[in-house]
């Protein structure tokens, strides 16, 4: 995710591991479902960030949406079929979901349900308690005024009576579609969405098809691999639309006809340099870590672009500016293939796609990344607020901070100076290798650069990411 004004936004064992607050009196009674005891699935995965993201004992594999949206009233309806298995045994358990719901089902059969936690959380009690490791396929019905709902402070819903997107990032699902909104469970997701005749919608991964009916379409896009649930979205108004492919890798990117002819123009150069800067990323990073690739610029003016999974969203910020499209891109593999264990890690995404973006520079006859360091760390002085930010764990108020750009791309140039260019690029791509399709922590991040460069980088570390000050000029911090 790019926030600023574009100068730079198998789980079971992973709950086990990282996250289990907030499971501990579901894990607890695997033994007891053949009593009465109520075994309720927490409301939360245990994210301190955001206590109610996520949802204890569940683990989503998939979500089958099937929305339709009335653009001139705003108006989103629909069913949700989640498919998920329960990793304790469960006499209710919650989806992250804010839009009023008329019907659940689990298996077929009719559910309870009610709405806690400030509507955030709908609360689901099927018929039949479920067993720890059994599979269920829940179907949640509803309709709704998105626009209506607030969470975290956020109000996410971004449309226009003749364009939306449904683009944000901690939180964005909750105002579409039911999930176990947390980035530790990833899913794959099928989207169809329903619009009026002569309207286009675009989503993630590829184009399955479209049903044409007498005074509506409904268009099938279907991403292969699983994904974060912030990652998944839609765009719904007038786009023009391009596609193509580039050294094997399909592409697809679309510009909102609701923006001048000159910036529709400017739009569709920057988006048609995705599958370029692919290929550029790829010579650093290794294979692209998906199917498809593409991108679309929106009308609607969000303020920040973001790395929906295979298609990123932008603002329209005119055709040269590449460095944005190299932020997000790079995302595919920071964010989204590998995805945070935790918002503190967040550095783990914005940092990394900071510094692909000095890369892409100083592979280009630009500023080399040593040189970018240099002038950040020179130009900043020691009091500034930019130092007090603890970037291996900022606070939820400071998720999007810039030192967690900015500082965190230092970090890892940095890093780059105190091991070597050789090492660290072997750090890089081992980090890749290893997290591939998972989750990544600060601290897993940390022991791989240890191994591979075979270096102690503790106090490395402690000065450039859990130190609230800014570090001192030394060779040991990569700054001699």
């Amino acid at each position: 995710m790019t926030t600023r004004p574009f100068s730079r936004p198998l789980l079971a064992a992973a709950l086990s591991a990282a996250m289990t607050v907030g499971l501990t009196s579901a894990t607890a009674t695997a033994e007891s479902a053949a009593t009465a005891e109520r075994i309720d699935g927490a409301s939360g995965i245990g994210d301190p960030y955001w206590p109610l993201d996520g949802n204890g004992g569940i683990d989503v594999s998939s979500y089958a949406i099937s929305n339709r949206y009335a653009l001139a009233t705003k108006r989103l309806s629909g069913r949700t079929t989640v498919e998920l298995t329960a990793t304790s045994a469960l006499t209710s358990f919650s989806l992250d979901f804010l839009l009023r719901v008329s019907k659940v089902t689990v298996d077929g059969r009719e559910a309870a349900f009610d709405k806690a936690d400030g509507g955030h959380e709908l609360r689901i009690t099927p018929a039949t308690a479920l067993a720890a490791g059994s599979e269920h396929t829940v179907v949640v019905t509803y309709a709704d005024h998105p626009a209506k709902y607030s969470y975290a402070g956020e109000s996410n819903w971004r449309a226009s009576r003749s364009e939306v997107v449904a683009m944000s990032e901690p939180h964005m699902a909750p105002w579409w579609f039911p999930s176990n909104d947390h980035p530790l469970d990833k899913a794959i997701v099928d989207v169809r969405i329903r619009v009026p005749m002569g309207r286009e919608v675009i989503s993630n991964g590829e184009l399955k098809g479209r049903k044409v009916g007498r005074r509506s379409t409904t268009w099938h896009w279907r991403a292969d691999e699983p994904m974060v649930p912030y990652l998944a979205f839609f765009a719904a108004g007038d786009f023009t639309i391009a596609q193509g492919t580039h050294q094997g890798l399909p592409w697809l990117v679309a510009v909102s006809q609701g923006l001048s002819a000159t910036e529709q123009r400017a739009s569709m150069r920057l988006m048609k340099k995705t599958p370029t800067v692919i290929a550029g990323l790829e010579k650093d990073l290794g294979d692209y870590p998906f199917s498809v690739v593409g991108g679309l610029t929106t009308s609607l003016d969000p303020g920040f672009a973001l790395e929906n999974q295979t298609r990123p969203t932008y603002p329209a910020v005119g055709g040269s500016y590449t460095s944005l499209v190299v932020h997000e891109l790079a995302h595919q593999w920071f964010g989204d293939d590998i995805a945070v264990q935790g918002w503190r890690d967040i550095w783990l995404n914005e940092g990394f796609a900071s510094f692909m973006e000095w890369r892409w520079a100083e592979n280009r006859g630009g500023r080399s990344g040593e040189e970018t360091l240099r002038g950040y760390y020179e130009s900043t002085d020691a009091q500034s607020d930019f130092w007090k930010v603890t970037v291996a764990d900022p606070g939820a108020a400071k998720v999007f901070d810039s030192a967690v750009y900015d500082r965190g791309a230092m970090t890892l140039q940095a890093l780059r100076n105190r091991v070597g260019d050789q090492v660290f690029w072997k750090i890089i791509r081992t980090w890749i290798q290893e997290q591939r399709g998972g989750n990544g922590s600060t601290e897993e991040f940390e022991e791989v650069a240890g191994r591979v460069s075979g270096a102690d980088l503790s106090s490395f570390f402690t000065a450039w990411l859990r130190t609230p000050s800014k570090p001192a000029k030394t060779a040991d911090n990569g700054l001699s």
